[in-house]
């Protein structure tokens, strides 16, 4: 009891000794004495107050309190969403060399409106990150290779920056790289590859890679053909909300593989992954309603439809349905 009581005086005394020293002005203390109004710890949480303190460190010249106020406002967090504001902050911090700022600066040139958008500028902020060693920025850079955004196509250079964030243990770059094996993209065709960088990040929780881990289990593709392997890695997946994954379990589910045939478990999942706007998991739907004659048919075969999904488009044209796995 005595040592829990000295700790707490311990707690109490440091939190006074920031707090002082904050209103003396140290950004130090300020940037900490917004954590602790931010996570509530010695005190009434307030996001208002974090602002307070983390604004004064910023001004400060503070990169840490620069960043984590670009942060709030590109949120929404203790202050009302603000993409200029986050932007504003975000550069300061970047102009120091802050690779997470440089990173998230990418991001809002990337994902702006259309009027902001600029995706040369988020490359320029991607490869200052990369450089840095930063995995979400190599990630990002590697993609805007992958697709061409704001740089010459270049699926090599992708998979230059996605291994680079890869063998740092980011679980999206190995999902990335795994699909670039698997496809024969800037590197040769490898099933193998690619089941072990989707495993990698599939053990890391990476949903994505747990579905395409789950697609190599049920085609033997890279691995031993193993339906149930299949069903436990879509599940996986599907439990965190993966649209791909659900609709993947779904279809295990209405065709018997890796599990015991089971209708409404398979509904369940298909309405999962439609309900998100995967034209698979609708037209599949559509399909099991169409069994049935039920109304909702003509509701998900459209819902496909306008998404130009073949099947369902076939079925306008009066083509007899039936469930497709991809």
């Amino acid at each position: 009891m005595m040592c829990l009581t000295a700790l707490s005086m311990s707690a109490q005394t440091l939190f006074e000794t920031t707090k002082t020293a904050a209103q003396n002005g140290d950004k130090i203390s300020q940037y900490n004495l917004g954590l602790y109004y931010a996570a509530g710890n010695m005190v009434e949480q307030d996001s208002t107050e974090a602002m307070y303190w983390w604004r004064r460190a910023a001004d400060q010249g503070m990169i840490e309190a620069q960043y984590i106020l670009g942060q709030c406002y590109y949120k929404g967090q203790g202050v009302p969403q603000n993409y200029a504001q986050a932007m504003t902050w975000f550069r300061k911090a970047a102009d120091k060399d802050y690779a997470p700022a440089q990173y998230k600066l990418g991001n809002c040139y990337l994902n702006s409106s259309e009027s902001e958008q600029d995706y040369e500028q988020a490359v320029y902020w991607y490869r200052k990150a990369a450089e840095q060693g930063n995995t979400a920025g190599q990630v990002c850079l590697g993609y805007c290779y992958d697709l061409g955004y704001g740089v010459e196509q270049d699926d090599e250079q992708a998979v230059y920056w996605y291994r680079k964030a890869a063998e740092q243990g980011e679980s999206i770059g190995q999902n990335n790289l795994g699909s670039c094996y698997y496809k024969g993209e800037g590197l040769e065709q490898d099933d193998k590859q690619a089941v072990y960088w989707y495993r990698k990040a599939a053990e890391k929780g990476d949903a994505m890679a747990q579905t395409n881990l789950g697609k190599c289990y049920e085609n033997g593709e890279g691995v031993k053909e193993d339906p149930k392997q299949a069903v436990y890695w879509y599940r996986k997946a599907a439990e965190q909300g993966d649209a791909e994954g659900q609709c993947c379990l779904a279809y295990c589910y209405d065709s018997g593989t890796g599990v015991d045939y089971d209708q409404e478990q398979a509904v369940f999942w298909y309405l999962k992954a439609a309900m998100q706007g995967h034209p698979r998991a609708q037209y599949n739907l559509g399909y099991l309603f169409y069994q049935s004659n039920s109304y909702a048919t003509e509701y998900w075969m459209r819902k496909a439809a306008n998404q130009g999904y073949e099947s369902a488009v076939d079925w306008y044209e009066g083509n007899v349905p039936r469930a497709t796995s991809r």
